[in-house]
């Protein structure tokens, strides 16, 4: 036989060997690196999601919790991992939307990432003391107008997305709020009840004791049903509905039968009782879930989205 014909025929082997690993898979653990403390909102639902899809992988998904720069130190070890289904990450969209930009040093990009199932859609709202003056976003809007720069609102830091979401509204509403940052959700609550800020900007199931909170807003293209009386900005006359959503990813360049076959896993765990009752108490809607064209999809706006917010806003 000439080398020409062995090399043949070692790659017509090659690619049948290739493509029964792929369909074999997954023949071992599988991890999931989450790149923020354990506990909190993201944290939970990824704990309650994977339980069952390892009953329909048919092997043990460990949890990692890998924390660091705002969640790009466990994002980018994903992305630097093996492109072959082992190791997954589960992230809010600003892992390709907001940290290619905001910490650039990790070499993170808007396509270091392929989605695979979005299993959560956070919806942010706007919130004030009982007492406060403004009563809905014109009545804000008026005031700010009325004295620029002296509104204040808090968030849990800088660039993260309610921080993004109250200047993309500021924006429409074309008035200048004094952004205040801080550790958390609940500290920027707190710092509203006591009278030394204005407005807090937050996710909806991050923060408890919203029940002593006046709701002006949600950001969302419906109603939130679990806050019907507070309004969508779009319903007051502001085009705008910016999300925090998110779910599971895998490292670019994740062979095509190996993502189906996550992807499957996943929309099922995320149909399944447990995952749905979680992502209740936790303020989800009934549409977090997304399958993966339709997540991509939305992927690909929100960067467009939130570069163009990003280009108007100080960094530090």
């Amino acid at each position: 036989m000439t080398i020409t014909r062995r090399l043949l025929a070692a790659g017509s082997c090659a690619l049948p060997l290739a493509a029964r690993a792929q369909d074999a898979f997954p023949s071992r653990p599988i991890q999931v690196v989450m790149p923020y403390a354990p506990g909190n909102a993201t944290d939970v639902l990824l704990r309650a999601l994977t339980p069952h899809m390892s009953a329909l992988l048919g092997q043990p998904i460990v949890v990692i919790n890998r924390e660091g720069a705002a969640g790009a130190v466990g994002s980018a070890s994903v992305m630097r991992a093996a492109p072959d289904g082992y190791t997954l990450l589960f992230v809010p969209a600003l892992v390709a939307s907001v940290l290619p930009v905001t910490q650039a040093g990790s070499g993170l990009r808007a396509d270091s990432f392929a989605p695979i199932c979005q299993t959560f859609s956070n919806t942010m709202a706007l919130v004030v003391r009982p007492d406060s003056p403004f009563t809905d976003l014109r009545a804000l809007q008026a005031a700010a107008r009325a004295r620029p720069g002296r509104i204040t609102y808090g968030t849990l830091g800088i660039t993260s997305i309610p921080h993004l979401a109250m200047e993309q509204w500021a924006a429409a509403a074309g008035v200048q709020i004094e952004h205040v940052p801080y550790r958390s959700s609940g500290m920027a609550i707190t710092e509203v009840l006591a009278g030394r800020i204005d407005i807090a900007a937050i996710v909806l199931g991050s923060v408890p004791g919203l029940s002593e909170m006046r709701m002006l807003t949600v950001f969302d293209a419906r109603r939130h049903p679990d806050f019907p009386n507070a309004p969508t900005a779009i319903e007051q006359g502001f085009d705008v509905q910016p999300a925090s959503f998110g779910g599971l990813f895998a490292p670019a360049g994740t062979p095509e039968p190996v993502l189906a076959r996550l992807e499957a896993a996943c929309a099922a765990a995320a149909a399944a009782d447990a995952y749905r009752n979680t992502a209740r108490t936790g303020f989800q809607p009934a549409d977090y879930h997304l399958p993966r064209a339709e997540f991509a999809r939305r992927l690909r706006q929100d960067i467009d989205d939130k570069a163009a917010v990003l280009r108007t806003i100080r960094l530090n």
